[in-house]
């Protein structure tokens, strides 16, 4: 419940809590219970940003950070872009996930893009992060 909270709502770091699970609960455990509740935050968000549009992420995230990523969705290649970004652990994926809300593409391919690029993003991050941190740290 925390984890998807902190998509839609991003107080706490996300990175924390997606180290936290396989850390917490055993890797595959973690990274499943990270993928699930990451997953349903980010098509909370998608939702959100439909019904409610730009004017929320507006209030949510800097403007010259929202001014950035709409340029990006614009581009004919936004879509392969969007997929690359959440499949990668590097890119703000909550702000993503809210401008694709506002932009033309259909929620069937939002979906097949979160629920088929973002595991990728947790495996390398999740287990990889948590991995050095277990060995260093051992709990």
């Amino acid at each position: 419940m925390v984890s998807a909270a902190s998509v839609v709502f991003p107080i706490v770091p996300g990175g924390l809590l997606v180290i936290a699970g396989p850390v917490l609960f055993g890797a595959v455990e973690g990274t499943v219970l990270n993928y699930l509740a990451v997953c349903s935050g980010s098509l909370l968000n998608f939702l959100i940003a439909r019904h409610v549009g730009l004017g929320l992420i507006e209030r949510m995230f800097r403007p010259r950070t929202v001014e950035k990523f709409l340029g990006w969705t614009r581009s004919a290649h936004f879509t392969r872009a969007f997929a690359l970004a959440i499949a990668l652990p590097v890119a703000p994926d909550d702000l993503l996930c809210y401008i694709a809300g506002t932009t033309r593409m259909t929620w069937r391919t939002y979906v097949a893009i979160i629920l088929l690029c973002k595991p990728w993003a947790l495996i390398a991050y999740g287990l990889g992060v948590s991995a050095l941190l277990l060995r260093f740290l051992p709990w």
